[in-house]
């Protein structure tokens, strides 16, 4: 069994450092999670400025929810992830902290799951 059970492909430059796998099992709907260092804005944390695709833009159906305590966000995917298959996880501008401010700039994450 891989240490890493999904591939990251690509990350957006500047948080890659950022990203860690502490996955246990495989699975193909495993959960991302995503911290922030400030409280957010929870009207900002949805689906449109939140989103999984595969490589033709197709989305993925996915629940969000966002943790005010541990500043959080989970998303999980509502249909198996397909292995072999790239998606893109995109983290909009449009995420804005409870203070008003948008994230700088966008984030992506390449990935799939591995074999």
């Amino acid at each position: 069994m891989p240490d890493n059970l999904i591939q990251i492909e690509s990350v957006t430059q500047g948080v890659s450092d950022k990203v860690k796998q502490s996955l246990k099992f495989k699975t193909g709907k495993f959960v991302w999670r995503i911290k922030f260092s400030a409280p957010l804005d929870p009207a900002t944390v949805n689906n449109k400025n939140l989103y999984v695709t595969n490589l033709n833009q197709m989305p993925l159906k996915t629940y969000i929810r966002y943790d005010t305590v541990n500043q959080y966000i989970e998303i999980e995917p509502l249909e198996a992830y397909t292995q072999n298959q790239s998606y893109i996880l995109t983290i909009s501008k449009n995420v804005k902290s409870k203070g008003g401010k948008n994230l700088k700039a966008p984030v992506t994450l390449q990935f799939k799951i591995q074999d």
